[in-house]
Formats: C-alpha cells, structure tokens, sequence
C-alpha cells in the first residue's frame, strides 16, 4: 500500500494521518515512497535517533498533499501531530484538527497540523478546538514549541506561531494534491 496516495479524506469525510513516529519513541522513522515502507532516518550512516526527550506525541503526515519547494514548502506531505497515546507506525487515523504550529526549518516552510483522534476513546485531552486547548492546556502548547525547536538543535528551526482550527484546514487544503 502507497500511504503517501491514500486520500486525505476517510470515506466518512475526515481528514487522516499516517503515522510514523509514535509518542514516546526517540527514533525518527520516516516513509520510504521508493521501497512503500516505514524506516529508521538515517544521518551520516547512522539511525537517526534524537538525542533529546521523546517525542511528546505521535508525528506523521496528511496524505495525499505535499509543501511543494516552489511554493516555500520543504517538499514532504504536510505533517500531522497527534494528541493521543502510542500509535503504532503505519497507524492511518482519523484526526480532527485543533490548531496550526507554524514553523521554518532552515528557511523552508514546515508547518504542523495539532491533531486529535476523531475516536473519543483515543483522546487524551478534552479540547476539541484551539479556544478549549489555549485555555486548558497551554502547557501542552510549550512544551511543543520547546520540542521542535530543540530536539534537532538550537537553531534550525524557527518558530512563527500558531494558528487555530480553521488555518490548519486551509493549511490542509493549500497543499492537497488533486485526489
């Protein structure tokens, strides 16, 4: 199966995620569009492990749409982050957005849909919009923030802000490929 062409959509009308990095995991993994399968990030020969804290939620990305470089993007599918306990690499969830990071890497765009899972019983917050999460769990918010812009090194990312629920629809839309 080529989890990049799956459509951003599920048949029921919500946007998806393809995971490949669980919560909790420090190893990158990234989707192989060549070999159609999840890998170990390599750098200088070596797997790609990040030499910080876990990751503090499942990261992945929204199928079927690409940040094209033309356009500022970095040129990978628009990543997902999702609110939830360990999902298993390869995990194709229904997710629904609650908010917009905004970041560059190293001048390219590399924006993030905050995400949580459509099923309540996958959820492990309450809010279920960017209002609800601002308001109850700012906290959460950081430590993302700090996340991203230490776990690869101070300095290579930029962070630009956050945007709600909306943005990260259109952020979605933006980038979607024709399905």
């Amino acid at each position: 199966m080529n989890h990049l062409a799956l459509p951003s959509f599920s048949p029921n009308g919500h946007l998806q995620g393809v995971i490949e990095i669980p919560a909790g995991t420090n190893t990158k993994y990234e989707y192989n569009k060549q070999l159609l399968q999840f890998q170990p990030d390599m750098r200088q020969g070596q797997v790609r492990r990040v030499d910080f804290m876990s990751y503090p939620l499942n990261y992945g990305f929204i199928p079927s749409t690409r940040m094209d470089k033309d356009r500022g993007g970095d040129g990978d599918p628009l990543d997902v982050l999702v609110l939830a306990e360990h999902l298993p690499t390869g995990s194709v969830v229904e997710v629904q957005p609650i908010g917009l990071l905004l970041l560059k890497d190293l001048g390219e765009l590399d924006n993030k849909v905050l995400a949580i899972p459509i099923d309540p019983s996958k959820r492990i917050i309450r809010a279920t919009n960017w209002v609800e999460f601002q308001r109850d769990y700012s906290a959460i918010r950081h430590i993302i923030e700090l996340f991203f812009l230490y776990y690869d090194g101070l300095g290579t990312m930029l962070l630009m802000g956050w945007a709600d629920e909306k943005a990260a629809m259109q952020e979605v839309k933006k980038w979607q490929l024709v399905e």
